[in-house]
C-alpha cells in the first residue's frame, strides 16, 4: 500500500504543472491591444461639420446622417459620437449654437483654442434694506 500512494502524488502534480504552464501563454496571447482601423470619431465629426454649409451649424441628427453616409456605424457607436461631441465642445474645436450636452447644433469655432464661456446673468447686488421707520412710542405721553 505504501508503494501506490507515492506514485499517485507525482501523477497529480504533473498535470497541475502543465496547466500552470499553459495559462501564461494564453494571457500573453490575449493581452494584445487592437487599435481600430481608420480615423477617430472626433476627426470624422470635425470633417462632417466643416463640410456642412449650414449657417447655424449642423444638428446632431444631420451629423449622424452624414457619418452614416460616410460608412460609419452610427447605431453601434452612438455613445462614442456623443462623447466625441462633448469633448470637442469642451476643447473649443466646436461651438454649440443650440441645445445642451450632445444635443443641439454644432459648428466649427472660428477662433481655435478659445473656449466660449456661457453668458451668465449677473444678479444686481442686493440693496441693503432700510430699517423700518420707528414710530414714536405712545407710552411717552
Amino acid at each position: 500500500m505504501s508503494e501506490t500512494a507515492p506514485v499517485a502524488a507525482p501523477a497529480v502534480s504533473a498535470p497541475g504543472a502543465k496547466a500552470a504552464a499553459k495559462k501564461p501563454k494564453k494571457a500573453a496571447g490575449g493581452s494584445k491591444a487592437r487599435k481600430p482601423a481608420g480615423p477617430s470619431v472626433t476627426e470624422l465629426i470635425t470633417k462632417a461639420v466643416s463640410a456642412s454649409k449650414e449657417r447655424k451649424g449642423l444638428s446632431l441628427a444631420a451629423l449622424k446622417k452624414a457619418l452614416a453616409a460616410g460608412g460609419y456605424d452610427v447605431e453601434k457607436n452612438n455613445s462614442r459620437i456623443k462623447l466625441g461631441l462633448k469633448s470637442l465642445v469642451s476643447k473649443g474645436t466646436l461651438v454649440q449654437t443650440k441645445g445642451t450636452g450632445a444635443s443641439g447644433s454644432f459648428k466649427l469655432n472660428k477662433k481655435p483654442g478659445e473656449t466660449k464661456e456661457k453668458a451668465t446673468k449677473k444678479k444686481p447686488a442686493a440693496k441693503p434694506k432700510k430699517p423700518a421707520a420707528k414710530k414714536p412710542a405712545s407710552a411717552a405721553k
